[in-house]
């Protein structure tokens, strides 16, 4: 089946001022080949797509380096096995925030303060959900915003029970910046937080990204003990002083261990389901 190419949108893409013409013209690309049964050829893109073959060219690059694309052994070009990835992750997500939501309600309402669900992507912490008082939401923590994963609580409580060699590799991507004065700056002093963190049990962030805020990071766990999201509660620190974060904390751990298990029997039960409508085999 010939894709049809794809349409462009009805707003005035020279008035837009988000568009990039390189990244619009890879994704149409990608968009055709992936409406494509079979793998294409430049040729066939650059005749269906009426593009310069330079200009085909430097986009099918761009998409086959970063994975979106992969090329045959004839030279023609099919949608990559990152983009499964992607979108298993990005379904995972969706389904991991309709679970949580009660639960993160149910603390934020418990404790009074703003609570956040959040996922490591690469070095940041990508904001999912947050539930609070509305006179206490924190302003820099929208839903699909990030931070950098080094001076979160929620970072900082994913990083610390993830593989060492995965760790590492992911530090060594980062770039320390300081936010505040108070901002962790360097591989070592993250590594120490970390081994700190492991031996609480939880995270804190201490007007590292903001001053005034104070956070307290737990992580949820899949059923092979790795950290696939967190949790913190985030409050003023004029209000919740040093010595009572460790009873925060307490809510917050017991919180996430039940998330954790809620997540685990989940996944069991759907795989029984699952198995149980497989056809037998001969």
């Amino acid at each position: 089946m010939t894709p049809k190419v794809p349409s462009r949108t009805s707003v005035n893409a020279s008035r837009d001022p988000y568009r990039l013409q390189c990244l619009d013209r890879a994704l149409s690309v990608l968009e055709y080949i992936g409406e494509s049964d079979v793998p294409l050829s430049l040729a066939d893109i650059c005749r269906s797509m009426n593009l310069h073959k330079s200009t085909a060219h430097r986009a099918l690059m761009v998409l086959e380096r970063g994975m979106l694309l992969e090329r045959t052994p004839d030279d023609r070009f099919r949608l990559g096995l990152k983009l499964y990835t992607l979108g298993n992750r990005a379904v995972e997500q969706v389904d991991l925030r309709t679970q949580i939501q009660p639960s993160l309600r149910s603390l934020s309402q418990r404790l009074g303060e703003t609570v956040h669900l959040g996922v490591l992507q690469r070095t940041s912490v990508v904001y999912l959900d947050k539930a609070g008082p509305a006179a206490r939401v924190c302003k820099g923590s929208k839903t699909g915003s990030s931070n950098p994963a080094y001076c979160t609580a929620m970072g900082k409580a994913m990083l610390a029970w993830l593989p060492q060699t995965e760790v590492h590799d992911l530090v060594d991507q980062m770039t320390f910046v300081r936010l505040t004065h108070k901002t962790i700056g360097s591989r070592e002093e993250l590594m120490q937080a970390l081994q700190r963190v492991r031996r609480r049990g939880y995270s804190i962030d201490d007007e590292e990204v903001e001053i005034g805020a104070r956070c307290i990071g737990a992580p949820i766990f899949n059923q092979d003990h790795n950290p696939i999201a967190a949790l913190s509660v985030s409050c003023a620190s004029s209000r919740i002083q040093p010595h009572q974060v460790p009873a925060l904390a307490e809510h917050l751990r017991r919180t996430c261990s039940e998330i954790s298990a809620s997540l685990r029997l989940h996944r069991d039960l759907r795989a029984r389901v699952i198995g149980s409508l497989a056809p037998e085999r001969n």
